[in-house]
């Protein structure tokens, strides 16, 4: 059985400092000093890593690395705020990268924040790299260790015998070994769980500990926290009584776990997937939900999940 594992950004990105900020910037000369303080006031996240860098021919700057499980909407804004910050607390110029490891749909993301309010423009370039699109031998060949837990969905790396390689980089290695829950995870993505479990050659319940796993999990409460609240606080003021609040929340609630469950059954079974969200909207029992939801990311196939429901 494996070791609870470290997969902080911080730890993926510390693992090759120096060919991790040069893939994300293409800046070939560029080299890592240090991982800097990206805690402010207003935002902290775990996914996030500032870096103090430096380059002969742009000189000191810093690298804002921003790592998302999925793209949201509200990152243009978040890039130039944290950017901003960074600037202001460091006095250097400021690179920023939101890197997407899932793909949630086929629009295209944007690479700029702006905004004009009366002729006053606010305007912030970042990078993006979606990891869909990176060709799964740059994990191999520059090497990039960080990018071996994501191998099985890089381009080109759903097959079994790329995902068996990286395994055997990463348990050969004592500072990459804890990373197999991630790569694990990640290949449920594109093989059948029984496959997985035979390349891993341990019980699925250790993949349970992925951060990534749980952060899938917390997604769906979240979003019913946050639609619970806005819709009961909206129903307890204009009908003045507190049971209007508790029932909008559990509403609330309920919606997203269906939508956590929703998005993950496209991302995994695709249209097929889906076809089975009108039997699951039929349930109004929040935790049989949740169990759902945990299945959706370990099933092997769509007729697993027919029979829990």
């Amino acid at each position: 059985m494996t070791r609870p594992a470290d997969v902080s950004t911080k730890k993926l990105i510390s693992l090759a400092p120096d060919n991790w900020v040069r893939w994300v910037t293409q800046i070939s000369d560029v080299v890592a000093e240090e991982i800097v303080s990206g805690e402010f006031q207003w935002i902290s996240r775990e996914t996030d890593v500032l870096m103090r860098v430096n380059s002969p021919q742009h000189g000191e700057f810093l690298l804002l690395n921003e790592l998302q499980l999925r793209y949201q909407s509200k990152m243009p804004r978040r890039m130039r705020a944290y950017a901003a910050l960074a600037e202001e607390k460091y006095n250097l110029p400021t690179y920023p990268v939101l890197i997407n490891i899932l793909k949630t749909g086929n629009n295209e993301i944007p690479t700029s924040f702006t905004s004009n309010i009366a002729g006053l423009r606010a305007i912030q370039d970042y990078r993006v790299i979606n990891l869909w699109e990176v060709d799964v031998n740059i994990a191999f060949q520059q090497p990039l260790p960080s990018l071996l837990p994501f191998v099985p969905i890089l381009k080109g790396g759903e097959n079994e015998s790329t995902i068996r390689e990286a395994l055997q980089i990463l348990r050969a290695n004592e500072q990459l070994n804890q990373l197999e829950t991630v790569l694990a995870f990640f290949a449920t993505f594109v093989l059948e769980t029984a496959l997985v479990q035979e390349i891993m050659r341990w019980d699925m319940v250790v993949l349970r500990e992925s951060p990534w796993y749980q952060e899938i999990l917390r997604e769906g409460e979240a979003r019913g926290e946050a639609r619970g609240e806005a819709r009961g606080e909206a129903r307890g003021e204009a009908r003045g009584e507190a049971r209007g609040e508790a029932r909008g929340e559990a509403r609330g609630e309920l919606r997203g776990i269906l939508s956590s469950i929703e998005i993950n059954l496209e991302l995994k079974f695709g249209n097929n997937g889906l076809q089975l969200m009108p039997q699951i909207t039929e349930i109004n029992d929040i935790e049989r939900l949740k169990i759902i939801l945990r299945n959706v990311v370990t099933a092997n196939n769509i007729e697993e999940l027919q029979q829990v429901l």
